[in-house]
């Protein structure tokens, strides 16, 4: 019956995750790069090139339509030694998977690295993705967020992450960015809190939004994330970078 139900959803899966054709690359490393300096625990974000992406980053006015977490060589190391699965996601066309760094070489992508993890929280982080690996992805969710493809309503932006934050709540399924902050509000780390005074006005309270609202972007804006970028991490000097001799474009030749 489950299969039955859901063969239509696993078609317009197969629809939405179509590239697009129109991407334009500004932000990619080079697998070595990325390979050198990401560290466990940091998100991979990630501008998707498919209809879905589309869909995610209206929702959530923002580049990034996708979140990995970095575990390491970890989930299948016999397996490619040159191209190792080291990311966790959860993939609208497989479920929550091991994935290469190689996947995303060719998109633009941001590594944000949570400051001041404590290395045995990491561990309960990495975990937590660990045994989530072989969970369904929310076709729910997948339905959800096609209603905003074709066309692209005009929906106020204060409505719109009530609008991602959708799905079925079953625990054996999952969406990229809520699977991710689950793990990290499992060891009581801050993606983006409410935060109130307490009732003596000398200290704040934190309390936690239900993973289901998170989205790439708020790993992007939370500051408690700091953005890694992979050019500057190595020596970088910009007098060794070869220009074109030629005038930018759009410049007018003086007469």
């Amino acid at each position: 019956m489950n299969k039955l139900l859901n063969a239509p959803g696993k078609l317009l899966v197969k629809f939405i995750t179509r590239e697009t054709g129109e991407y334009s690359p500004f932000a990619i490393h080079s697998l070595e790069l990325l390979a050198d300096t990401i560290q466990p625990c940091d998100v991979l974000l990630v501008e998707g090139n498919q209809w879905v992406s589309g869909a995610i980053k209206y929702l959530t006015q923002s580049t990034w339509s996708h979140a990995a977490l970095y575990v390491g060589n970890i989930i299948d190391p016999e397996e490619d030694a040159i191209d190792p699965k080291v990311l966790v996601e959860a993939d609208v066309k497989e479920g929550v998977i091991g994935a290469p760094l190689s996947r995303y070489t060719n998109l633009n992508t941001r590594i944000l690295r949570p400051v001041g993890l404590s290395p045995e929280d990491k561990s309960k982080v990495i975990n937590h993705m660990m045994r989530n690996l072989g969970s369904t992805y929310d076709l729910r969710n997948i339905w959800d967020l096609a209603r905003y493809l074709f066309p692209t309503p005009p929906v106020p932006v204060r409505f719109r992450r009530k609008m991602i934050g959708l799905g079925s709540g079953d625990p054996t399924q999952a969406i990229c960015s809520s699977l991710i902050a689950q793990a990290f509000q499992k060891v009581k780390y801050p993606i983006l809190p409410r935060v109130a005074e307490s009732e003596d006005e000398n200290s704040l309270i934190y309390s936690i939004r239900h993973h289901s609202l998170f989205t790439p972007k708020d790993f992007d804006v939370s500051p408690y994330f700091a953005v890694i970028k992979p050019t500057l991490e190595q020596t970088f000097d910009y007098k060794g970078l070869a220009w074109e001799e030629k005038p930018p474009e759009g410049s007018v030749k003086a007469e």
